[in-house]
This record gives C-alpha cells, structure tokens and sequence, in this order.
C-alpha cells in the first residue's frame, strides 16, 4: 500500500510533523492539511504539498482527501485544560467529518493516531497495559482530552466494523522531539527555574516516546495489509524512570540535577483543588499543575508496547541518550529565533 498520496492532518505539530519528515524521506507522496496562517516552513523544506483547512470545515477535509490513498490522522484538541466545546468541535467531530470525508473519497487505510490516554488513567503499583485492555477507564472528571480521543476511537472503529473504511490505530505516549512547542519547553522552563519536583520517589518507568520513532512505527502500520483492524501502543523508547528523564533535561541545560521531591497523593491532591478553581473562576490558562500531569509524571502504571514489536518490527530508531539532548537544544534554538530580530519581507521572499 504504499503507492498513491498520503495526507497528514495536524501537519504543523510536533507528531504531524515527524510523520510529514519520514514519508519524504521514504519518498512518499505527501499532502498536509494546515490551518491559514500556521507557521509551514518545516512542511515547505521538505517538499510537502499544503492545502490549507480545518478540522471543523467539512469542504476543506473533502479537497484535502481527493486522490489520497493513506490518511495519517494526527490533528487533535491537544492539552489538558480547556473547554469540552473545543474538544468536541475538534477531537470528535473533526474525526466524524474527516471520516466521512475519507470514505467518500475511496482512501484505503485511515491511520487514526490515539492516546495511551484512551485506556483512561489508571495507577496501580506493577499494573501493565496492553492493547487487550478495555478505554476509558477511571477517566478523571474533566478530563476531556482523554474523553475525546475515547469518542474519536469510537468512531473509527465503528467506521471499519462498518466495511466503509480500513482502520489502523496507533496509541502514542508522552511525545518528545524536535519541534516540540508544548511539554518540553514547560519542563526545561521549571528546571531552569528550580521549581520542579520529582512525584514520588521518581523511580517509576516513564512512558515518554520521540516523535520520529512513532511516525516510523505508524507508516509500517499504515502500509501494512495485515495491521488493518489492528491497534498498537507506540509508547515507549526502551527503560527510561521519571528521575532519568528530568535530569537527561537538567544535564542538557547544564542545570543540576532534580532532587526535590512531592509525595504523589499530595501532589494529585494539590492538583485537583488547582483544577476547582480554574474552573470556578473560568480560567483559560491551565492551573500551575493539573492531575493529567501527576498521573503522566508519576503514576506507577506501565503501558506496554511489545505487539507493535512483534508485528511491525518496531525498533525506535531515536535512543532517549541521542534524543533528550536534541529536543532540549531544538527548544533553545527555538527561543533564540524568538529574541532574533525578524526577516524584512524581501529577506523572506530571497530565502
């Protein structure tokens, strides 16, 4: 299946992005759907084709789907704070319509790209999950970004049980890599700042994953006969404990080392009441820490990743010692573009 155009939705964030980056590199036809105004620079390096659009404009998703053969679905309400209305605008009905959009447009394969978050927030010492485990379980209330990829999940397999479509899913984790404009950037700004914590003792395994490792794994899935009705974590890069990945971070910014340290149930006790006032008072900037990020940071439960393993040969080519290094100097260069004066229009046109 891998003749034809492949269309990546969420083309200008970080997991998009990375899938845009290993299908030119495997030269793949791509097309990425980007919303008017977003910064397209990256995709236009690469040779991607752009078609501007959005999740919640129907007519845009039909152009964007004419001629496609594979649908890399990465584009999602992203976060854990904000209101349900945006989630479902988004994450549900973007899906639906997208869907929708596909199956008019006769695609083969939809790779839908979920969450670990789906299987709900679980902590039990010793507890791993695996793709046999049911969605959706002990969901936080508010928690709806993780309601959201459940519903969207929802209807792609709904879709494929139908015969409308052939479905793959893949259930990233915690996301890092180049082009990452949200986690590590908060994460390198609390170390700097001192004002990090370790949750618990912080030897419990992370689940946290580079970008380019997922897009590799989700292209095998994607042009894999045998992986259509099939879904598999993307979860994990090898052995990595909360207490390695922040001091990787630490070292990386020539900080010292984290050695702070929150009992978790303090931790996810502060959080909630953080989260009742935000919501009380409406707030649209998350609180200081939310319990989505207690569970992601220290919860004791594992999410394992050995089907796609088994079935896809996925071998994360990007180890967490090369990785962590990368992603951290990317955001630095990042912010130092930032304080850079800005091109002239005829300095942008010239390059």
């Amino acid at each position: 299946m891998q003749a034809g155009l492949n269309l990546v939705t969420g083309g200008t964030g970080l997991l998009g992005s990375h899938f845009v980056e290993q299908l030119v590199k495997r030269g793949r036809r791509v097309r990425a759907l980007v919303r008017p105004g977003s910064d397209t620079r990256f995709l236009e390096s690469v040779g991607a084709e752009l078609v501007e659009g959005d999740m919640t404009d129907e007519a845009s998703l039909r152009r964007a789907c004419e001629g496609v053969s594979i649908v890399y679905h990465a584009a999602a309400r992203v976060g854990d704070w904000g209101p349900w209305h945006e989630f479902v605008e988004i994450t549900i009905e973007g899906t639906r319509k997208l869907l929708t959009s596909a199956i008019a447009a006769g695609v083969k394969r939809f790779l839908h790209i979920s969450s670990i978050s789906a299987y709900g927030h679980p902590n039990r010492p010793g507890l791993v999950i695996d793709e046999s485990d049911p969605l959706g379980v002990n969901l936080h209330h508010w928690s709806y970004y993780s309601r959201a990829k459940v519903e969207a999940e929802k209807l792609v397999w709904a879709a494929h049980e139908r015969g409308d479509i052939e479905v793959t899913v893949i259930r990233p984790s915690w996301l890092y890599g180049p082009r990452d404009r949200a986690t590590i950037g908060r994460l390198c700004d609390s170390i700097r700042k001192g004002k990090i914590k370790l949750i618990g003792d912080g030897n419990n395994r992370l689940n946290v994953v580079h970008a380019g490792n997922v897009a590799e794994g989700g292209i095998t899935a994607a042009e894999s006969p045998e992986s259509s009705g099939e879904a598999y974590n993307c979860s994990n890069d090898g052995v990595l404990t909360q207490k390695q990945y922040f001091n990787m971070v630490a070292k990386a910014l020539g900080e010292p080392e984290v050695t702070r340290k929150v009992p978790y149930r303090v931790a996810y006790s502060a959080a909630f009441v953080f989260e009742v006032i935000g919501h009380m008072f409406r707030r649209k900037t998350p609180p200081l820490v939310t319990r989505y990020s207690v569970w992601l940071m220290g919860r004791k439960t594992f999410f394992e990743c050995q089907k796609a393993r088994d079935k896809l040969a996925w071998t994360p080519t990007v180890k967490y010692e090369d990785g962590i290094p990368d992603a951290v100097a990317d955001y630095l260069s990042q912010q130092t573009d930032r304080r850079a004066p800005s091109p002239s229009a005829k300095e942008m046109v010239a390059t």
